[in-house]
């Protein structure tokens, strides 16, 4: 085991790079700490370990596929025997590639993280000062994630085994696995402690102490520290600092490079000549092909582009790219589509007769009748069985197994780049957010609203009065984490928020989730396989780790 920590230092801390490259140059280990440089370029390290590299393996990288996947936003078309499918459909597995990649990634960082805090002295000036701040920010944001990832949400119980937590850099240091209630302790005093310490302007490629504020932000609202939630995010938003895009710059929100964005408060900056590897391995190739780059095989849900959907003005559809099929001259063809009984996609032609469109099932004709529901025209029609079938109007669309393709562009087109990402870890909409959910959980519904309302409008919907505006059967906690997935989705948060507030997450929506035997079509928050397994090459090389059930 010694052997294997030993090459976790030599990996984070002897290795210099540039934040904005990859791969970087190792150099040794006493050129790197002797010059006046050297706690800076370990520090950039822990950031490129964060980011990881152009074939998609790292820290970030892995942490979308595995928040992501286990979601209701996302529908795969197929099986395949990456380990993300084992994530995607509840069947977890102890020898995913991808979660042990996540971890060793993340304690390769800590590590680093650990050594530069070792070695700086602070009080020496306010550029080593913020520079030791950086490090405790991504030791923070690392076990953060980590414990939601590898442990029960801090709302089902403090006692729960969480991960273990390593605050040295000493190969003697073999720590086992510490409690939730204890990482989250440890995750709110290093993002307090980097507080402090950084006070330098920096871009949002690198941590500040507006970063650590907003993950304070987060981290206290998944403790249910409401007061504390709103009040870092008070922090963030009264600096001044960052201003939400524009409604008309919105859905360009990630091709945008992330130097230029005004609400992106932290985020792990990617470049074509050291990230991209011409896409195929990026976490946005699984999302879209564009451009001949990508597999692009796992799409949005239908779940939540029906969420979506309920105002077709919503500036959010366009992260969604339905890919249209034309006839032979080039025209769309009109359709009409549903979902069976089995969640099956069904397409079908439409036809105009006399002013009165039709399609045909099984040999007879069937008129597409509409009703309104205030602004929104809604389609139907009536089965041999005298059952209302909602329907869709739109037009046909390539398909992959029968499952269209809805493509998913939050994670692509970086400076127009097919498969070049930034991913965001906070900005300015989410921090309106934690402040909505943390006012309805302190039955303050109008602040809740007035929060709410801030994204609704910049998406240019409809906002709510008040509740006798909410969809029927909905209340305050409903309409937040709904427009929590609306506004967040694909940025690593959906799992979590279903989770956390122990809720179930329903996947009664076509997709491979429900192939084979057991499938989950919903999830329980008290479900073991709400959390991955811990990685079992990890069990081997320090056999105390306790398993996750």
């Amino acid at each position: 085991m010694k052997k294997v920590i030993l090459s976790i230092i030599m990996a984070a801390l002897f290795t210099a790079c540039d934040i904005d490259r990859f791969p970087y140059d190792s150099i040794a280990s006493e050129e790197l700490f002797a010059g006046e440089g050297g706690l800076e370029s370990a520090t950039l390290g822990n950031y490129a370990l964060l980011k990881g590299d152009a074939d998609g393996n790292g820290f970030a990288p892995q942490l979308h596929r595995l928040t992501e996947y286990p979601g209701d936003n996302v529908s795969l078309s197929g099986t395949t025997t990456d380990p993300l499918f084992y994530t995607y459909n509840y069947h977890n597995i102890t020898t995913s590639s991808r979660a042990n990649n996540l971890w060793s990634a993340g304690y390769k960082a800590v590590v680093g993280c650990n050594k530069v805090i070792e070695l700086a002295s602070e009080g020496e000036s306010v550029e080593m000062d913020h520079l030791i701040g950086e490090n405790y920010y991504l030791r923070g944001l690392i076990y953060f994630q980590l414990v939601n990832v590898f442990g029960r949400p801090y709302s089902q119980g403090t006692s729960n085994l969480g991960v273990p937590l390593k605050t040295t850099s000493s190969i003697e240091d073999l720590p086992d696995r510490n409690t939730v209630g204890e990482v989250y302790e440890q995750v709110v005093q290093d993002l307090l402690k980097a507080e402090t310490l950084m006070s330098l302007t920096k871009t949002n490629s690198y941590a500040t102490q507006e970063a650590a504020q907003a993950l304070l932000s987060r981290v206290y609202l998944y403790m249910e520290e409401n007061d504390k939630a709103i009040e870092f995010a008070d922090k963030v938003i009264n600096s001044g600092q960052f201003s939400l895009v524009s409604t008309s710059s919105l859905p360009s929100y990630f091709n945008m490079n992330p130097d230029d964005n005004p609400e992106t408060i932290f985020c792990f900056k990617y470049l074509e000549e050291s990230d991209y590897n011409h896409g195929w391995y990026t976490v946005g190739s699984m999302y879209a092909n564009i451009q001949g780059s990508g597999w692009g095989e796992m799409y949005a849900s239908s779940s939540y582009l029906e969420l979506l959907n309920q105002h077709p003005e919503d500036a959010r559809i366009n992260f969604i790219e339905p890919q249209y099929l034309t006839d032979t001259e080039g025209n769309k063809i009109p359709v009409v589509y549903w979902i069976d009984d089995t969640y099956k996609y069904q397409f079908r032609e439409t036809f105009e007769d006399g002013g009165v469109t039709y399609f045909t099932e099984n040999e007879t004709n069937y008129e597409v009748m509409s009703e309104q529901d205030g602004d929104l025209t809604k389609y139907y029609f009536t089965n041999s069985s005298n059952e209302k079938v909602s329907l869709i109007m739109d037009y046909d669309m390539d398909k992959r197994n029968g499952y269209p393709k809805f493509y998913i562009l939050k994670a692509s087109l970086q400076d127009d780049v097919p498969q070049l990402w930034s991913p965001v870890v906070s900005r300015l909409a989410e921090l309106y957010l934690n402040k909505a959910e943390a006012y309805a959980k302190l039955g303050n519904t109008s602040m809740a609203l007035e929060n709410v309302n801030i994204i609704r409008e910049r998406a240019g919907i409809p906002t709510y009065g008040s509740a006798a505006d909410f969809p029927e059967g909905q209340e305050i906690m409903d309409v937040v984490l709904d427009e929590r997935r609306m506004e967040l989705a694909y940025e690593g948060h959906r799992k979590f928020d279903v989770f956390r507030n122990n809720r179930v997450l329903d996947r009664h929506y076509p997709g491979t989730h429900l192939n084979g035997n057991n499938p989950y079509y919903e999830v329980e928050p008290t479900d073991d396989r709400v959390i991955e397994y811990i990685p079992e090459s990890q069990i081997i090389a320090q056999p105390s780790l306790i398993q996750n059930q």
